[in-house]
């Protein structure tokens, strides 16, 4: 009988993606969530156990980790602002102290890769001081430290790709002159697995890494020559954290709060001074920045993404995602969907049906690619979902410009599909 995983955060990045190569190699997976109604439009939602609990509620606890061998703790407090480091030891603690009642044999957790001997960002401390108070209890720990995860979807990714894009010159402090080791997110994913197989491991530390230590700076400049962009810096003496929060919160799919985190970061090195993790899982073979930017831009497609709007919460979404500009409607229908296909290939010639309740139209131009998709789902919910993703500064100026005309272009299209379903 296969181990009980239990994964934490599993509305977040990292366990939105190790949570379907735990099912792929038979693991038996359950995960623990605030909210498990965010997780109905992940395709791996069906095929693992929901326990709703919260670390800073220790009550809910037990039942979720009652019979689980091997936990992931990967959460998070930034989002919730002011005292988030207090709040992020104390659901660490209560999570340690939880799992060594349940008899849990192993906790893994996945940290922030900084110099705690040197001067840091408060949450990259307060990343290592959650791993200390992990490791402060009995159940043996495995604790990765990483810096920046280059993978579409990841906050730290999609803040250089949208920056990159969208500036000529790129604005910034001093502070891109630091130095920065990337790891692709599929290299963090070989680790947590590989910490799961390979005992060696537990009750220790690594620092991992990419294979090339870059200065921020030259990371954005390689992902401007992978895109084809000719980018340079204006690099000024001090610009406030709150307004490079603001303008990347603004800009980019990293909330303020989040960005306000990230860029304190770059206030001092990340990159790995020990490499123990490369001579305790061999296994693990290393991405270079290329490949994974490459291999990035592969999944810049509908089908590729993470539907994380798809909550079950408001009928209107507008928002940034991997990459994408996205608009999302949703409508009650009464009406067969049989009926709204015939109707929206008659309306659209090119539509391609890439599942039987499922159509996508792409469109292309010079300012970048998009595509409007229609789903039926099977509530009755008929869902239109722009999706645009620019090039270059031009892109975005063309989506910003000319957003209010976009907005009522799609709801028109939507209006004609249901006013012609119901004619015929």
């Amino acid at each position: 009988m296969s181990h009980l995983i239990l994964v934490t955060g599993a509305t977040g990045y990292i366990a939105s993606r190790l949570i379907p190569q735990l099912l792929k190699r038979g693991y038996c997976v359950r995960v623990l969530v605030r909210h498990p109604e965010r997780l109905k439009a992940r395709k791996w939602y069906s095929q693992v156990e929901m326990a709703q609990g919260d670390v800073l509620q220790p009550a809910t606890l037990p039942l979720a980790l009652d019979g689980v061998h091997t936990a992931y703790y990967l959460i998070h407090n930034m989002l919730s602002g002011r005292g988030f480091t207090s709040r992020e030891i104390e659901g660490a603690h209560n999570f340690a102290q939880a799992a060594e009642n349940a008899a849990v044999e192993h906790i893994i957790y996945l940290g922030g890769l900084a110099d705690p001997e040197q001067h840091i960002a408060p949450h990259m401390r307060s990343r290592i001081e959650t791993g200390k108070t992990l490791q402060a209890g009995k159940v043996p720990v495995t604790e990765f430290r990483a810096g920046i995860i280059v993978g579409s979807g990841s906050i730290s990714f999609e803040m250089i790709r949208f920056m990159t894009e969208l500036f000529p010159i790129i604005p910034g402090p001093k502070w891109l002159k630091n130095k920065t080791q990337p790891i692709a997110a599929q290299n963090i994913m070989d680790y947590l697995l590989a910490a799961l197989e390979n005992h060696k491991g537990r009750g220790r530390v690594f620092e991992i890494g990419g294979p090339e230590i870059f200065t921020y700076q030259e990371l954005m400049l390689s992902y401007a020559r992978i895109r084809g962009y000719q980018r340079s810096f204006l690099l000024l003496p001090y610009l406030p954290v709150w307004f490079m929060a603001f303008g990347i919160g603004l800009m980019t799919p990293v909330p303020r709060l989040i960005a306000h985190a990230l860029v304190g970061g770059l206030s001092s090195d990340s990159i790995v001074l020990h490499a123990e993790a490369r001579e305790i899982y061999p296994e693990v073979l290393l991405i270079d920045f290329e490949a994974t930017v490459r291999e990035a831009m592969k999944c810049l497609h509908p089908l590729e993404i993470e539907r994380v709007w798809d909550d079950g919460q408001n009928d209107v979404k507008v928002l940034k995602h991997e990459g994408f500009y996205i608009n999302h409607h949703e409508w009650k229908v009464n009406m067969p969907l049989e009926k709204i296909i015939e109707t929206i290939k008659g309306l659209q010639s090119e539509v391609t049906i890439v599942e039987n309740n499922r159509l996508l139209l792409n469109i292309k131009s010079k300012f970048g690619e998009g595509w409007l998709e229609w789903r039926m789902r099977n509530d009755s919910t008929l869902t239109q979902t722009a999706y645009f993703a620019p090039r270059g500064p031009g892109g975005f100026l063309y989506w910003y410009f000319l957003y209010p005309f976009h907005v009522c272009k799609f709801q028109n299209r939507i209006k004609t599909i249901l006013r012609n379903s119901v004619v015929q």
